[in-house]
């Protein structure tokens, strides 16, 4: 009887299951060198997860502390707000040393000449007027209009780069948006509104030309840390002056809501939040990113506060505010092409 050998296997299959055998060694001396190489399917999508993660706690925060502010400073009678700015510098005076020094998110940086820090310094002062600006605005203007108001940055910053550094940009013009037809005008909260937008344009390019050389460049975490307490230091004397009745009417306000140490303790973590996740949110996707995510917040934050506040809008106003912020779009699109 002759017996079948149908069963036993090919030279050529020989060969391909022994060549298989060799690439399946090969791949295992690979994964064994370089063990990252097996969670390769799972990182992107890890990632993307992790990128989306902060950049909904970025919307949080930064949504958060605006609506916060606006309701703190125009529903709820507190009436502080360089006292407020105060709370918020002091949380992140207090939260960035933390973080820098005990949870070591980024290195610690030395500033490393008594000049370097007259130009922090400088930095701090300015940053505090835009900041205190901001928060005086959103007790006159509803928080749609400050933020239409506050789209225009890139202008300002454009502008101040040319006159201080005589660097033109590639920018287009803005057509001009006729204020008068927001129902919740008011000619007071506009100028500190345009003059807070303004100084933090004008932050901005400062704080490229005082750090320009290598070795004064700060990350925005340090540069958080050496500069919320030179403001607290500077804001401390405003209070007293402009504001003397603030501990007073603040402790009767405690009487009536008793949560207000709370909602103060909230707002100036997520203050310190928001810095904490911009920071973040600019090492993980690109400044590029930044912009355009920051313009969509805009409008976010807007939307949420229409309906949370119930201020009327008009045509003309939503109007105004799509024109400011196609123009910002432009600008960033404009200013990545001819880099």
């Amino acid at each position: 009887q002759g017996a079948s050998f149908s069963h036993l296997p090919s030279k050529h299959t020989f060969r391909s299951h022994l060549f298989n055998k060799e690439d399946e060694q090969q791949e295992e001396i690979k994964n064994q060198k370089c063990p990252h190489r097996l969670h390769n399917s799972s990182s992107p999508k890890k990632q993307t997860l992790f990128i989306s993660s902060l950049i909904i706690l970025w919307y949080t925060s930064n949504i958060g502390v605006l609506l916060l502010n606006k309701f703190l400073l125009s529903n709820y009678g507190f009436k502080f707000p360089i006292f407020l700015t105060m709370c918020h510098m002091s949380a992140c005076a207090i939260l960035s040393y933390l973080s820098i020094v005990f949870l070591k998110l980024v290195p610690l940086q030395h500033l490393k000449s008594r000049s370097q820090f007259m130009k922090v310094a400088t930095l701090s002062v300015v940053f505090c007027a835009s900041v205190v600006g901001g928060n005086v605005s959103l007790r006159y203007l509803p928080v749609s209009f400050n933020q239409a108001v506050g789209a225009t940055t890139p202008f300002f910053t454009a502008l101040f780069a040319y006159l201080m550094t005589f660097k033109r940009e590639a920018w287009i013009t803005y057509r001009d948006v006729n204020y008068k037809g927001e129902p919740g005008f008011h000619w007071f909260g506009f100028i500190m509104c345009i003059s807070a937008t303004a100084v933090r344009a004008f932050k901005s390019v400062l704080q490229g030309i005082l750090l320009s050389s290598e070795g004064e460049k700060l990350n925005s975490m340090n540069l958080m840390l050496y500069m919320s307490p030179i403001a607290v230091i500077a804001l401390l004397p405003v209070t007293i002056v402009m504001e003397p009745d603030v501990m007073s009417v603040t402790l009767s306000l405690a009487r009536q809501h008793k949560y207000i140490w709370v909602l103060l303790l909230v707002n100036s973590v997520m203050a310190y939040s928001a810095n904490l996740l911009n920071f973040l949110v600019t090492k993980h996707t690109s400044a590029l990113t930044l912009q355009v995510l920051g313009n969509a917040k805009g409008a976010v934050a807007v939307v949420i506060s229409i309906l949370l506040f119930r201020n009327p809008v008009t045509v003309m106003g939503i109007g105004g505010y799509s024109i400011t912020v196609l123009g910002v779009v432009a600008y960033g699109e404009t200013k990545r092409r001819f880099r």
